[in-house]
């Protein structure tokens, strides 16, 4: 079966780029983001590894730690690591799994059937520290992911984790939020700075953490 939202993330060992690792024992108490990308060696996958590299002080911020799959030997993610930092200009800083018995792609769902082979797609999970998932994205093989939005999710899962709101579309940090619909309008009123009623229901408020 799929995994879904609030499912627990399956845990497991395997042998990666910085070393072999359990997976929950090394999220520890963080957040994660698990990525697949289906081959080393290919443009598309370079591109999304060496952009997820000069991210990494901003999953540092957030307290999140980036781990990168795919059914490829560790001796290959090893030897096409030097490329993506002379592509790219960012140098591989977080782990790859090795995964050619597609173990942990199997536990993941990362196979797409009838697409001709058996390497992953471009699936995405994050993982909460508690290691529930809470986002679950998947893309085709040609398609190159948007790195900045697995960040912007973050952002909003960790604010409205700690806070009765919720993200409008198109949301980035620091932005105004949403009261939550569970709340009364005087209740966002008497909590949250500068409330703005548009419907009953819609009522824009300040970002509580900033």
């Amino acid at each position: 079966m799929s995994l879904r939202l609030g499912d627990l993330a399956p845990d497991f060992s395997a042998a990666t780029t910085d070393g072999d690792i359990r997976f929950h024992e090394w999220k520890q108490d963080s957040w994660a983001v698990l990525f697949s990308h289906p081959a080393d060696y290919t443009p598309v996958c370079t591109t999304e590894l060496g952009r997820t590299a000069a991210l990494n002080g901003g999953f540092a911020e957030r307290n999140a730690k980036v781990i990168a799959l795919s059914v490829d030997s560790l001796e290959d993610h090893l030897g096409w690591a030097p490329d993506i930092g002379e592509a790219t200009g960012a140098a591989l800083n977080f782990p790859i799994i090795a995964d050619p018995e597609r173990t942990v792609a199997e536990l993941y769902d990362m196979i797409h059937p009838g697409e001709g082979d058996t390497s992953t797609v471009r699936s995405v999970f994050v993982i909460d520290p508690a290691n529930k998932v809470r986002l679950i994205l998947t893309y085709p093989k040609s398609t190159g992911r948007n790195f900045d939005e697995i960040l912007r999710v973050i952002d909003s899962l960790q604010l409205t984790d700690d806070h009765q709101v919720a993200t409008p579309v198109d949301w980035k940090k620091g932005d105004r939020v949403i009261a939550s619909p569970a709340m009364s309008t005087e209740d966002a009123i008497a909590t949250f700075d500068n409330v703005e009623v548009v419907t009953p229901y819609l009522r824009y408020v300040d970002d509580p953490r900033s």
